[in-house]
């Protein structure tokens, strides 16, 4: 059971009770007549819904969760495709949220394609400009004890360290890297050695993902998934199966954390 309770706020700040007076005698008629008025809040108001949900652990994603390495995965994957003849932007887009050496054996399915993920791995290591922490991380990460919470991510663990050191962020004791399986996303592997680890079961837990092959990898783990609107449409990620669907991590708050996890989400209309 994940959602215990609901509800709702209206967010509008454009329009304040202390600007009211000052038009209530334009053309004879009260402000909340005016078609400014109408507009107004029209154009501004935001339905969000407050969710709380209970679980065992949260089980993340690195890349477009925790952190941003999109400028490096770009300029690395494009490379790769230039250098190989390949459409960089189809490159660039599948490379993302899988293991390197399933991007490279999709296009060289007879070459060395472990060869051609280590030099692309190395390119990775090497380029580390502009890889910060999203908005929110490292908070949420200091509110969750070590035992209930760890990275699952289809980069080596090599590449996994020097991400989160160069973005500040704590690497966990319990991560899950391309590394320790031998099936990656979409496959629910990586999900399920996570949770195991953790000593949860996986459908106790919850994944927090940005891609579709990460939310089918948590969904077929059996947990219930957090997509963030980072890296992909919101349709893409509607498709994908995800449970709840929020802008990142400054969406969701720890209420408690004692005898499990029970955290606030703050839902946008239309992301549950």
């Amino acid at each position: 059971m994940y959602v215990v309770d609901y509800a709702s706020r209206i967010h509008s700040s454009k329009i304040t009770e202390a600007s009211f007076g000052s038009f209530n005698d334009l053309a004879g008629l009260p402000f909340w007549q005016h078609s400014w008025f109408i507009q107004s809040i029209d154009e501004d108001r935001q339905l969000t819904t407050m969710t709380t949900i209970r679980c065992a652990a949260l089980l993340f994603d690195m890349d477009g969760v925790l952190i941003d390495s999109t400028p490096t995965v770009a300029r690395v994957w494009r490379r790769f495709a230039l250098e190989h003849g390949l459409d960089p932007q189809e490159v660039v887009s599948r490379a993302h949220g899988r293991p390197s050496i399933d991007t490279v054996r999709h296009y060289f399915p007879t070459a060395d394609s472990e060869q051609l993920s280590r030099q692309v791995e190395q390119q990775e290591i090497e380029d580390l400009d502009g890889v910060v922490a999203l908005p929110g991380s490292l908070e949420l990460l200091r509110n969750l004890p070590a035992s209930r919470w760890t990275v699952v991510t289809s980069a080596t663990r090599a590449l996994a360290q020097v991400r989160l050191k160069a973005a500040g962020l704590p690497a966990p004791r319990q991560i899950i890297t391309a590394d320790d399986v031998a099936h990656g996303k979409p496959h629910p592997e990586p999900y399920l050695k996570a949770a195991n680890r953790l000593g949860y079961p996986a459908s106790q837990c919850v994944v927090i993902e940005d891609v579709p092959a990460g939310i089918r990898a948590g969904k077929a783990a059996g947990s219930k998934v957090i997509a963030f609107t980072t890296t992909v449409s919101r349709s893409d990620l509607i498709n994908a199966g995800a449970d709840w669907i929020l802008k990142n991590c400054t969406d969701i708050s720890v209420i408690e954390e004692a005898a499990g996890l029970s955290l606030e989400l703050q839902v946008p209309a239309g992301g549950e």
